[in-house]
This record gives structure tokens, C-alpha cells and sequence, in this order.
């Protein structure tokens, strides 16, 4: 399958249409979800309890032709339980592994702050190299391994607040909000005569847009995508006035650079364009930078937020024509 960047579009806008049977609303939510799997990277969804986060998930392997798991992390949570542990068989008087659910393409890392670090350090060799060890044993994943992290972003009580190593691993952070009222009337309608967004998934009505193992074929389009050298220079001032912005205690690493470079290319294919704009980088800049981010206690104290910062940093940087 050679992708050129006008069939991209049209799959893309296929896995839009499919993904929205199943999805109301939330279209900026499914274009950052589907721009982290097009990059091949990791996404931190936050958002509160109920509004399909998981199905959200599921949609997406459904239509991309993948396989999808999800893990609940608890405190009890044991690095075994994501990884799979060495057993062995009385018959054969051998060892086989008891794959985890980490073993899978899209993988759904439900409330991930309520493990404890070394659980969650376990997901983070999966999520940096694609690998796991398991008792000295390196075992490679799936080569399109994402991974897509929720938190609740209000309740704080029991939980393990991810290092910045860890957080510093999700190219996106995307806040999923509650549906607008047009959308959960829709979804209330549907209730009534039967039809949940489960249901809808489960049944016919939602179709694959590829086939098993093209999905790598497809995010090779990317490279078409021109990015113009003073354009990655403004994505450096960017990332680089965040670390000395005077409300910043710790600014964007180097990471961010090239998470912001990624993404802003992948929303100009999504749109349909093989050249990237600085519109791209600034709808980007939020979900890339905000997780990335610590304020210094004063500012936060005054209510400053994130994405204000962020947004001073996009006024004070120069625009290339």
C-alpha cells in the first residue's frame, strides 16, 4: 500500500466518519487521538469520569484494524501484571510467558496515577523503547505500541502523580471535556431507542478504513509534509521561551521540540495540505507544552494557568511569513 498524501486525506477523513458514529462531538479530541497514532507516539487524556475515554480507544483500533487492551491501575498494581510473568509448565517441564496486556497495538492505561512509581516506570520502558524485560528477557512490541494514559484531572486523593520523565513520554495531553448540549441530547435520543455507543460499536455500523498492518504504511505519508526550516526555528523559540518565561519554574525539554515538530506536520496532513503552517504550530503548541510545564508556586498562587503562559509565549514569539 504506497500512500500518497491524497489517499492519506481520504482515509483519514474515512476514519473521521467511522470514528463519529461512535464518538458525538469531541472532533478535536479524535484529530489529536488520531495525530498521535499517525506519529507514532503516546497520548495523556485527561478528563472526568463518563465521558468515553475507553470507548474512545476502542473506536480507534476498530477502525485502524488493530488490536486494543486496557489495564486498570490500581495501587496493588504489580509490574508483572502489565508486563506478563515467566510460568512454568509441570508437562514440558519448561517456562513459557504469560503475555501482559501490554502485548497489543493501542493500549489503554486507565487512571494511571493510581499505581505506584515502579508500576508505572514498567509502562515506561514499554512506552520509550517498544520493549519489556521479563525476568532478563527482552521481548519486542507491537511496532505501532500506543500507549493512551487517562487521569482524572480533579480527584487527587490515592494517587501517585506521574514524574516528569514519565510525563515528558506523552507527545499530547488532551483534555477531554464533557459533550456540548447538542451532543448529549443526541446521545440521550439514541438511548432511548436502544442504541448505546457500545452497542454501536459492537455492530456493523462501524467499518475498518484499513487493512491489518497498513496502519504503518499510512503514517509514512508524513514525511510528504514540507516543514520549512524557519518554521522549525519558531518551534524552537517556542519550546526555549518556555524555560525562561518568569513564571516557569521548569520549562519544555528538548523532547517538546521535536513532539511540536511531529504534530504540527501530522495536522497539516490531516488537513488535507502537504506543507506545514504556523497555524498548525500554534493549534498544537497547548497540547504539546501544557503537561510539560511546572509553574512557579506564586503565579500559581495568583491564578495564572498553563495555557495562558502558553499563550503569552505565542504572542511574544515572532511569526515567519
Amino acid at each position: 500500500m504506497n500512500v500518497d498524501l491524497d489517499k492519506f486525506k481520504s482515509t483519514i477523513a474515512k476514519a473521521r466518519e467511522q470514528i463519529g458514529r461512535v464518538i458525538i462531538g469531541q472532533e478535536q479530541v479524535i484529530d489529536l487521538a488520531l495525530i498521535t497514532v499517525l506519529t507514532g507516539n503516546h497520548a495523556l487524556i485527561e478528563g472526568v469520569p463518563g465521558v468515553a475515554k475507553t470507548l474512545l480507544v476502542k473506536t480507534l483500533a476498530r477502525v485502524l484494524a488493530v488490536d486494543s487492551g486496557r489495564i486498570q491501575f490500581t495501587p496493588d498494581l504489580m509490574p508483572a501484571d502489565i508486563t506478563g510473568t515467566n510460568i512454568f509448565n509441570m508437562k514440558t517441564q519448561e517456562f513459557f510467558l504469560a503475555k501482559g496486556p501490554v502485548f497489543t497495538t493501542f493500549l489503554l492505561a486507565d487512571e494511571i496515577n493510581r499505581a505506584p512509581a515502579k508500576t508505572q516506570a514498567a509502562l515506561l520502558q514499554a512506552m520509550q523503547e517498544r520493549i519489556v524485560t521479563i525476568d532478563r528477557d527482552r521481548h519486542e512490541l507491537d511496532p505501532g505500541f500506543t500507549v493512551f494514559a487517562t487521569q482524572n484531572p480533579i480527584e487527587h486523593e490515592g494517587t501517585y502523580p506521574l514524574p516528569e520523565a514519565q510525563k515528558d513520554r506523552f507527545m499530547l495531553n488532551i483534555a477531554m471535556g464533557y459533550p456540548e448540549e447538542a451532543d448529549e441530547t443526541t446521545l440521550a435520543l439514541r438511548m432511548l431507542s436502544g442504541q448505546t455507543p457500545e452497542s454501536t460499536l459492537a455492530s456493523d455500523i462501524v467499518e475498518a478504513v484499513l487493512e491489518p498492518g497498513e496502519l504503518l504504511e499510512v503514517r509514512q505519508a508524513l514525511a510528504k509534509v514540507l516543514v520549512r526550516e524557519e518554521l522549525v526555528a519558531y518551534i524552537v523559540g517556542i519550546v526555549r521561551g518556555s524555560r525562561s518565561h518568569e513564571s516557569v519554574l521548569v520549562g519544555a525539554g528538548p523532547r517538546a521540540t521535536q513532539s511540536l515538530l511531529l504534530a504540527a506536520r501530522a495536522r497539516a496532513a490531516l488537513d488535507g495540505r502537504d506543507y506545514t503552517t504556523p497555524d498548525d504550530v500554534k493549534a498544537m503548541s497547548i497540547p504539546v507544552l501544557e503537561h510539560r510545564l511546572i509553574l512557579r508556586p506564586e503565579y500559581e498562587i495568583e491564578g495564572l494557568t498553563i495555557q495562558e503562559v502558553i499563550t503569552q509565549l505565542l504572542q511574544s514569539i515572532p511569526v515567519p511569513r
